[in-house]
């Protein structure tokens, strides 16, 4: 099987295209690739426990590992501790790692 690394960026408050990356990520997982779902920039705004689309990220599954940028979540007053359930947070260095990850497929939005 494969390794997939989505790496989002938008607010999914902002576009509805995220929504369809999350279905993406998911539906990759579910045919049991590898993959990992990155919240970077505004798209760590989804992590955060309270908010609508949390559920969404929640319900991604066995499968799918997912990880917030801790810059952006420091830069957007997020502590880890209000991160739903599933989410891990992560340092650049991580996402490089996974970048950088042999025959890994990178889809980046």
């Amino acid at each position: 099987m494969g390794k997939y690394l989505v790496i989002e960026t938008r607010s999914p408050f902002g576009s509805d295209e995220v929504l369809g990356d999350y279905e993406t990520a998911g539906g990759l997982a579910s045919r049991g690739h590898e993959v990992t779902l990155f919240l970077t920039q505004n798209g760590v705004l989804a992590a955060r426990g309270t908010s609508t689309a949390a559920r969404r990220l929640a319900a991604l599954g066995e499968g799918t590992t997912v990880l917030a940028d801790e810059f952006a979540l420091r830069a957007r007053g997020i502590g880890t501790d209000e991160l739903v359930l599933g989410v891990a947070s992560a340092d650049a260095g991580r996402l490089v790692d996974l970048l950088l990850d042999d025959g890994r497929k990178a889809i980046w939005r």
